[in-house]
């Protein structure tokens, strides 16, 4: 992924690790439907909701919009949505190690060269599935490619680079105020934390027609998806045009150091 997502993109796979359906639609659906025209793989594995909920088919939908192809669910409860995993505990309650040996099996399976997550804050509301997304597949990124971590889990694998998305202060003129307008934090970050803005306006048609696909969400008052589905198209598509993310990690060594650099 460089600073503009092109058709003839060399990135051959990369999975969008989330908490809820419509995160991936939202914030990196461009990205996703980018690498898919590429010929790229690209996979969505989604934290929360049980995989024979209404939320589940909604994110079948839009991921076949997006060219993601089928969803892949852990199945945990939502945070604040008990029924939403009837019998499963909340996500942000599962043992650690549990979640992460799931997180690390989907990463060996797939074996892509770029992860995307969730950035710290949980993005911009901060829901705490978000931020503990976030959590845990930075620490999957890394047990990925250790041998004995989770060794049931498949072979070892390394992803290149692990990016978070997020939204720096200078890119909320229109999504500010429509969040706090209706009582959502907005948590952004300093622009220079930004290392990729990816304009996504060519795959524009079918990021709408995935947030869209999340009709249940679509349907209410403060969602993001209700919120967008109300605003003019040229004020929606300023705000879901472009993306933004921040490289958080790679694993590539620079090797032949004799102390530490940055």
């Amino acid at each position: 992924m460089g600073a503009r997502a092109s058709r003839r993109s060399t990135v051959s796979s990369q999975p969008r690790l989330q908490a809820h359906p419509d995160d991936e639609a939202l914030v990196a659906g461009g990205v996703l439907a980018a690498h898919a025209d590429s010929g790229a793989r690209t996979a969505v594995v989604t934290t929360t909701w049980a995989p024979d909920s209404h939320r589940a088919a909604e994110l079948a939908d839009a991921t076949a919009a997006l060219g993601a192809g089928k969803p892949r669910m852990l199945g945990y409860a939502d945070h604040r949505i008990p029924h939403s995993a009837p019998g499963r505990p909340r996500f942000c309650d599962a043992p650690l190690d549990e979640v992460i040996e799931e997180l690390v099996r989907h990463i060996r399976q797939f074996r892509p060269k770029i992860v995307v997550t969730h950035d710290a804050y949980g993005q911009l509301t901060g829901h705490p599935d978000h931020r503990h997304t976030h959590r845990v597949t930075t620490l999957a990124f890394t047990a990925a490619g250790l041998e004995h971590l989770y060794p049931g889990a498949g072979e070892p694998w390394q992803p290149a680079a692990l990016y978070t998305a997020t939204h720096p202060h200078s890119a909320l003129d229109d999504l500010g105020p429509l969040l706090t307008g209706v009582d959502k934090s907005v948590l952004s970050m300093p622009d220079e934390m930004i290392t990729a803005t990816v304009d996504v306006r060519p795959w524009l048609d079918r990021k709408w027609a995935a947030i869209l696909a999340h009709r249940s969400e679509v349907a209410k008052e403060r969602p993001l998806p209700a919120l967008l589905s109300r605003l003019p198209d040229t004020t929606r598509n300023r705000i879901i045009g472009t993306e933004y993310f921040s490289r958080f990690r790679s694993e590539k060594s620079a090797g032949g150091l004799t102390q530490l650099a940055v």
